[in-house]
């Protein structure tokens, strides 16, 4: 092997280091969801960097990626009700960064602004909202609960960021308080059951006298078109009558009055020999 190659080598492999340490010094990508801030000599750009491929000053300037896609972070309450009972509150917090944020959001807080902005806003929050409503409604209304304290927390934040939505996961009370609600909302089931039953029957017993009195409406009106209009009656036996002769006839079918009915085969009987 030529001794002068192993110089030419080593200089190559040394020359190829500083060409790759100079261009990932002067170069950057920001990745898709984020923005990029832009820091030379401890000042910072007043513009965001959009996501993409761009050059920098090598070794004076280095480039902040800041997420702006959506977040999910838990939060614990401790808050009291307006009945002064004990209420824990397990909640998530959906937020997050504006693109024309992000500066300042890097500026002010120089980071993640969940700890030190929107956590802390989002427990004031919380306990402002509890402390009107009891314990027992604040279980009951649970939606109307988070709906306030997502208004409050918005009002409280501003326009520096967005928070989505607080869930709610778990509400956590006294062992006494919660078998206290259970059977109080128990004896409220039981209780519109109860009323729930009592109107059932009165409706029965109210559709069981009107049709009574249909009943007896229409009997009178059958009996009164009876009386005034006899033949009626003898329409109607002519209408049902099914072939057979029957087994009495009328001894004079021009009575009005009631008329006497003899059984035919005692008839045939005296006439058949």
């Amino acid at each position: 092997m030529n001794p002068n190659a192993v110089p030419r080598l080593i200089g190559t492999f040394v020359l190829l280091f500083i060409l790759a340490v100079l261009g990932s010094a002067t170069s950057y990508i920001i990745d898709p969801g984020t923005r990029g801030i832009r820091v030379t000599l401890g000042k910072t750009s007043d513009q965001f960097l959009p996501e993409g491929f761009g050059f920098k000053a090598p070794f004076i300037t280095t480039i902040v990626p800041v997420n702006i896609r959506q977040k999910t972070m838990p939060v614990k309450v401790d808050c009291f009700s307006s009945d002064l009972q004990q209420v824990i509150l397990e909640v998530r917090v959906l937020y997050r960064v504006p693109e024309k944020a992000v500066v300042e959001i890097y500026k002010r807080f120089s980071g993640d602004p969940f700890d030190s902005l929107i956590a802390p806003r989002v427990q004031e929050a919380l306990k402002e909202v509890t402390a009107t409503q009891t314990a027992e409604l604040i279980v009951k209304n649970r939606e109307d609960i988070k709906l306030k304290a997502i208004e409050a927390t918005k009002k409280k934040i501003g326009t520096l960021l967005n928070v989505e939505d607080i869930v709610i996961r778990n509400i956590e009370l006294s062992s006494e308080l919660e078998r206290a609600i259970e059977a109080k909302m128990v004896a409220e089931q039981q209780a519109a059951q109860a009323r729930f039953t009592q109107i059932q029957t009165q409706v029965e017993a109210e559709t069981v006298i009107i049709r009574a009195r249909g009943e007896a409406e229409a009997i009178t009106v059958r009996g009164e078109a009876l009386k005034l209009n006899p033949t009626f009656l003898r329409l109607q036996i002519v209408e049902r009558w099914n072939g057979k002769s029957p087994l009495v006839v009328p001894v004079d079918p021009n009575a009005t009055g009631a008329g006497f009915l003899l059984p035919l085969g005692s008839i045939e009987k005296s006439v058949l020999p």
